[in-house]
């Protein structure tokens, strides 16, 4: 049986102005394919931004993921993982193991206005207590 490949993760998407993290496990293989986050396009993360801000600049059928950066940052929003790397066969969160964990409290000291970390999806969420050591308030996203 083949051992499964280690995958390194994506860096962080923030700015000295991001003032919510959404914290991700690890992205999935078309989103390492592409070095983008939320790549997949049947992933609802750029559409749910997009509902939630109708008004900004974001469009989701023409603009560039660059753009969809831009606006995300604008708005005081960052995007990062939990795990660093891990071995993965596959992109389901199921099949991750051996993972290594992201210095958040590292990229918090970057982030100066920093007031809330939301953790997108189970996997995510099982380091909530490890998210809570940084003193601010921590959310579970569906």
């Amino acid at each position: 049986m083949n051992e499964p490949l280690r995958w390194q993760g994506l860096a962080p998407v923030v700015s000295e102005h991001t003032r919510l993290l959404v914290q991700g496990s690890f992205p999935g293989a078309t989103s390492l394919a592409r070095q983008q986050y939320y790549a997949h396009p049947q992933n609802a993360f750029w559409k749910i931004l997009h509902a939630l801000w109708p008004t900004s600049a974001l469009d989701i059928r023409v603009d560039s993921y660059d753009q969809r950066v831009a606006a995300l940052l604008t708005h005081g929003m960052g995007l990062w993982d939990v795990y660093a790397s891990c071995q993965r066969q596959g992109s389901l969160d199921s099949a991750i193991e051996h993972a290594r964990v992201n210095d958040l409290a590292g990229l918090s000291r970057s982030c100066p206005r920093l007031r809330a970390i939301a953790h997108n999806g189970g996997e995510s969420f099982r380091h909530a207590s490890h998210t809570r050591t940084l003193g601010l308030p921590v959310l579970r996203l569906p």
